[in-house]
């Protein structure tokens, strides 16, 4: 038992020291070097949990998002908030506050997707699975402002969530670029606008 503890912690310590780190740079200038000297193991640990770095990254992906479908999961499911479209501009508000308040430091899926998708078809792969799962989920989520009479009935579930899913990471990106918030501010009017209550019936 004390081994299989052992082995969770130092892969999960592995995997959280190199997001960190990649945070203030990038996924190829990481080098595994600088990985182990900061996370304090030795390679022969690395590659105990990891063929290479590639499969690092996939795991580190892979863990990036198990995380945050379960944040976001939670977020879009608390009633306390409010209706189905209350619970959905919650979760792009939270995304506009993140970068208000941590404008130097994107989301890892934002990150990385320029950077990997052409270099590893695995990690692209991560990449992708994750996003998908995350638009699922903010589709499920306007079925339910529907079904609760807050969003428009005309909208289509699937297509409304790829779509500001899609916006608001290219917006993460424009941000990026031009170190402003103006970007996730027009892509937060937009979604307002998208989200618009229902009219009651005269």
């Amino acid at each position: 038992m004390a081994r299989e503890r052992l082995h969770t912690d130092t892969r999960e310590h592995i995997l959280a020291t190199g997001e960190a780190l990649i945070h203030g740079r990038s996924f190829t200038a990481m080098g595994l070097t600088e990985l182990l000297n900061e996370a304090g193991v030795p390679k022969g640990s690395f590659y105990h949990y990891f063929k290479s770095k590639e499969d690092f990254g996939v795991a580190m992906l892979t863990r990036y998002f198990a995380m945050y479908r379960e944040r976001v999961g939670l977020l879009l499911a608390d009633d306390s908030i409010g209706d189905g479209r209350a619970r959905l501009l919650a979760y792009f508000r939270q995304w506009l506050d993140h970068h208000a308040r941590c404008e130097a430091h994107s989301c890892l899926a934002v990150k990385l997707a320029a950077e990997v998708s052409d270099l590893s078809e695995p990690m692209r792969l991560a990449l992708h699975e994750g996003m998908d799962a995350i638009v699922h989920r903010l589709a499920a989520c306007i079925r339910a402002g529907q079904a609760d009479g807050s969003i428009k009935p005309q909208l289509p579930p699937d297509e409304t969530a790829y779509a500001l899913y899609s916006l608001w990471l290219g917006a993460a990106l424009m941000q990026k670029t031009q170190h402003s918030l103006l970007p996730l501010q027009a892509a937060m009017t937009h979604t307002e606008g998208q989200l618009a209550p229902c009219r009651p019936a005269a």
